[in-house]
């Protein structure tokens, strides 16, 4: 049987001696590396230690890959927090024995605000390159693996916070992750958000330093892989398209009978130097929804209510109803049912930055409000972590792109939207971006109400697993892509 270095932050948490305590006793384990800041006394058995400000920057994971003399490393996050025994240990060695597997990691159990259930994670695909992605507490690298990355792709970076993402994706390039679906410990989460209170995590200002280590991350892998674009765009081709309006703002609803009017008016009530229409499509909803957009259709021409004759799209179907609709202006914008402009500026600025600029995009800013529009942390999501430099690489890594999004019809007809109710929006504006210019407004032009409707306010793990599940598929088809066409242009 091979032999593993287990690799734990040090916790002076009272817990965290009897937590480690089944590595101690394990004839599997041949080394302990312990990263801490000097408060470290020593007194663990197989234990060496690493001085390191932090326990995943580059003077930790470097310090280990150095120190490593046995079979594999196993990766351990707040091992305080974790039950298991020796079985489970011996398990995930002999499956990467029997796999070759460069890493690999598995379910475990959860126990959340008391309550134990199982926590299933997503297997691994090309594309799961997001600094997000759930593996859970283990992650047992091979040796061989983590030598022939740190050789051929160079050591971890200077860094506090991304060490354990850049081995990760340089270990990924030539060997297999392999996710066991086996329940091998339970692990105590002591984040007790709702997936809603979480989903803005990457966009609050007080992790700009952690985000800005993370894109230097996945830039480089994207070199590595042949993915990487350069900042040079393709010219807009010639519109001779005879347009009914300059704009259409675009609803996507379905059962928003105390919202949809709100988002109406705040359309209506634009102010702009062209025409515009409010383009509205209809998914068969079953409660007043329908009865209120019919009645605002009759009394301004300028609301347009359609509702398709197929029942099964997602919003992406939707999208592309409007987006081939004879009503669709010039640019097609976004307004979500929930929400509303910021101002009555909000189309004409839009308008203005697509006239100043070759851009096939363009991307808003917004507030996070309440109900009643008061604003609720963190506030202002202006996504200014997209560059005209590197946004399009950039955002292979995170999960979106930021709001209002709007696009040049005749671009957008090229592909339109995948028949998606999650994710949809983001795969456009990830194939625009591969060709053409992504333009943007960094101040708020729209605020998005949140409340316990919203269909992201809290999803179940499934659902959530199931959606970061295709968003990786967006991005393993977007590489794929990319790949292609830098190799095109090359030859």
């Amino acid at each position: 049987m091979s032999s593993i270095t287990v690799v734990l932050p040090y916790s002076d948490q009272p817990q965290f001696r009897p937590a480690i305590q089944p590595f101690v006793d394990s004839p599997l384990v041949q080394s302990i590396i312990v990263i801490h800041d000097g408060s470290f006394n020593g007194d663990i058995a197989k234990a060496e230690a690493i001085v390191a400000p932090t326990p995943r920057g580059d003077v930790a994971i470097n310090g280990v890959i150095q120190k490593n003399t046995n079979d594999f490393v196993l990766f351990v996050n707040t091992p305080e927090q974790l039950e298991f025994d020796a079985r489970s240990l011996a398990r995930l060695l002999s499956v990467a024995e029997e796999t070759g597997a460069g890493m690999v990691y598995a379910d475990y159990w959860e126990i959340k605000g008391g309550q134990r259930s199982e926590h299933p994670v997503n297997d691994y695909q090309f594309g799961s390159i997001r600094d997000g992605f759930d593996f859970g507490s283990w992650m047992l690298y091979s040796t061989a693996a983590l030598n022939f990355a740190h050789k051929k792709y160079g050591a971890v970076p200077s860094c506090a916070h991304a060490g354990y993402y850049d081995v990760r994706l340089k270990v990924s390039i030539d060997h297999k992750i392999f996710h066991l679906q086996e329940y091998l410990y339970t692990k105590v989460e002591l984040d007790l958000r709702k997936t809603g209170e979480k989903l803005f995590d990457y966009v609050d200002p007080r992790n700009a330093a952690y985000q800005r280590e993370m894109e230097q991350v996945a830039t480089q892998h994207l070199k590595n892989i042949g993915a990487y674009l350069v900042p040079t765009f393709d010219p807009i081709p010639a519109d001779r398209t005879v347009y009914p309006v300059e704009a259409s703002v675009f609803i996507p609803v379905r059962n928003r009978e105390h919202t949809i009017t709100d988002a109406v008016q705040s359309i209506l009530q634009q102010k702009t130097d062209f025409p515009f229409n409010c383009l509205i499509v209809d998914n068969h909803s079953t409660d007043r929804t329908t009865e209120i957009l019919a009645d605002l259709a009759a009394k301004n021409p300028q609301v347009k209510h359609l509702i398709p004759a197929r029942k099964d799209l997602g919003i992406g179907g939707c999208w592309n109803e409007g987006l081939h609709s004879p009503h669709c202006g010039r640019f097609l914008v976004q307004l979500d049912s929930d929400d509303i402009y910021s101002g009555t500026d909000t189309l004409q600025r839009i308008v203005n930055t697509f006239r100043e600029g070759e851009y096939a995009t363009v991307i808003g800013s917004y507030k996070l409000v309440d109900m009643n529009l008061h604003e609720i942390p963190p506030g202002l999501i202006d996504h200014k972590e997209w560059t005209p430099e590197n946004g399009r690489n950039n955002a292979l890594r995170i999960n979106g792109l930021g709001a209002p999004r709007a696009f040049r019809t005749l671009v957008l007809r090229e592909f339109g939207f995948p028949n998606t109710s999650y994710g949809e929006d983001y795969a456009a504006v990830l194939r625009m971006s591969r060709k053409y210019q992504i333009g943007r407004l960094y101040d708020s032009v729209y605020l998005c109400r949140r409340w316990e409707g919203n269909t992201d306010a809290a999803l179940s793990l499934p659902v959530a697993n199931r959606h970061d599940h295709y968003k990786d598929k967006i991005r393993t088809i977007e590489i794929l892509a990319r790949q292609k066409f830098n190799r095109e242009k090359n030859t």
